[in-house]
């Protein structure tokens, strides 16, 4: 969902157009408090900015976009951009953010699963040298074991992942 900010007379026709270029439901705030009330309550992916609001109240736009959450901002100036650019520009705008959001998810899994092998090989390791140190108890012993099993198979499954 898209979240129009502007107070232009071309809000309306903006809103129609971004909803019919990029088929995603759009609402249109004509004030940047409507604005912070809406996005308090539902997530979007894009808050696209009127330039003369923007220029008009920064303090409120700071608390707008502190209130955004993952929503990609997009700054357009209405009285010189006409629909279907802004349509393109928050269609960019969204593509890159999806890109970049997806680069952070890859290098997020990445070290994750650094750290899930690492823990693994310690818990390899360290069962390891007590079933080789000392006698144990034969219960203890094939606890043991199946702890070493089931982390072989789960650096398996790691090592598959990549």
């Amino acid at each position: 969902m898209i979240l129009l900010v502007t107070a232009s007379k071309r809000g309306v026709e903006c809103a129609t157009v971004l909803q019919q270029v990029l088929a995603e439901p759009v609402q249109l705030a004509d004030n940047l408090r409507r604005a912070t009330s809406i996005l308090r309550n539902e997530e979007f992916g894009a808050v696209v900015l009127d330039d003369a609001m923007v220029d008009a109240n920064p303090d409120a736009v700071d608390i707008l976009l502190n209130t955004s959450g993952m929503a990609v901002p997009v700054y357009v100036n209405l009285a010189l951009s006409n629909s279907a650019r802004v349509a393109r520009e928050v269609r960019l705008a969204l593509r890159r953010h999806d890109g970049v959001r997806a680069i952070a998810m890859r290098a997020a899994e990445s070290l994750l699963r650094s750290e899930l092998r690492s823990a693994v090989t310690g818990i390899l390791l360290s069962t390891q040298l007590v079933l080789n140190s000392q006698e144990l108890p034969l219960e203890a012993e094939e606890k043991l074991k199946l702890v070493c099993q089931l982390a072989s198979q789960i650096r398996g499954r790691l090592e598959t992942l990549q």
